[in-house]
């Protein structure tokens, strides 16, 4: 009888080695990058643009312990937030689990000045260049073609890096010599005008037509052109 309890205590101690032997241990950075990983595979930014993941570091008073398994990281369900609370979690026997923070940071493709650009200067491949900021850098609309603003006027100073904005452009000038088109379902004109007054993309303008000297109001459709409809 007292084999066989000898025999029991001594498997259950192999047993416990054994486990022991086989749970595997995780240094801090090892965990930072499960995390990291885990984010960028999972999290569901709110627009698109390029995501940029960076995990607040371990507290280096937690002790991590061994698992016998791999650990398993969740983030909440839907989470949009720039700030995401990570889980990280070990499933065996003895289980455990943690929580990290990682923070989010989306950045967009935007047109900015390589260099200052001072008010009456006009937007060309040496003073302009497509960057990615991060959202709170970039105001009104997000522009990404150079062809379409090629060739605008700047209205106000524009410093080095800044995004440029719609409200700083204008596509027609006041002053402009600017090419008319008048258009119907069945034809297609075009003249010479003078802008009246500035405006971008989508805008009205007033122009006077250099041939008949009358004032029209058509809409802007690139840079010193306008369309009217017929």
């Amino acid at each position: 009888m007292q084999y066989n309890q000898v025999i029991l205590s001594f498997s259950l101690l192999l047993l416990a080695f054994s486990t022991q032997s086989y749970a595997l241990e995780f240094k801090r950075e090892e965990i930072e990058q499960l995390i990291k990983s885990h984010v960028e595979k999972n999290y569901v930014p709110e627009s698109e643009g390029k995501m940029t993941v960076s995990v607040a570091k371990l507290d280096p008073r937690i002790t991590i312990k061994p698992c016998q398994m791999p650990l398993q990281a969740n983030i909440p369900e839907k989470s949009t937030g720039r700030n995401v609370n990570v889980k990280i979690s070990c499933d065996d026997s003895t289980p455990w689990k943690m929580y990290l923070s990682a923070k989010v940071t989306m950045t967009y493709p935007v047109l900015v000045a390589k260099q200052t650009i001072e008010k009456g200067n006009r937007l060309s491949n040496e003073n302009i260049e497509l960057r990615y900021l991060p959202e709170n850098k970039i105001r009104g609309e997000k522009l990404t073609d150079f062809h379409s603003i090629k060739g605008a006027k700047v209205k106000r100073r524009i410093a080095k890096g800044k995004a440029i904005n719609n409200k700083n452009l204008c596509i027609v000038c006041k002053g402009d010599r600017v090419t008319i088109i008048a258009e119907s379902n069945s034809f297609s004109i075009k003249t010479q005008g003078i802008a009246l007054n500035s405006g971008n993309i989508g805008e009205q303008i007033r122009v006077e037509n250099s041939r008949s000297g009358k004032v029209i109001t058509p809409q802007v459709i690139a840079i010193k052109q306008v369309v009217i409809n017929l």
